[in-house]
């Protein structure tokens, strides 16, 4: 059996991308984004958590995103999720 490794997160841009081209001219835009939740915890208080994500847009995408992401803008963003050590 293959496995599947699709994320979607909707959210408000953190910071305006950062853009910049690797040694061999390949564009590379990084972000993040932020996602709020909301709830009501046992006590009848209200609770909320922001929970952010690292974004890194390759090629065109990242050319896009330098032009039309812009800090506090809403999102929805679609790929796979890749951990760093």
């Amino acid at each position: 059996m293959r496995g599947l490794n699709k994320v979607m997160v909707i959210g408000n841009c953190g910071s305006d991308p950062e853009l910049r081209q690797t040694q061999n001219g390949t564009a590379v835009a990084n972000f993040s984004v932020a996602v709020n939740e909301t709830w009501t915890d046992k006590a009848g208080q209200k609770q909320e958590k922001t929970e952010w994500f690292r974004v890194i847009a390759w090629q065109r995408l990242a050319e896009i995103c330098g032009e039309y992401v812009k800090k506090g803008g809403a999102l929805f963003i679609e790929g796979k999720l890749q951990t760093r050590e």
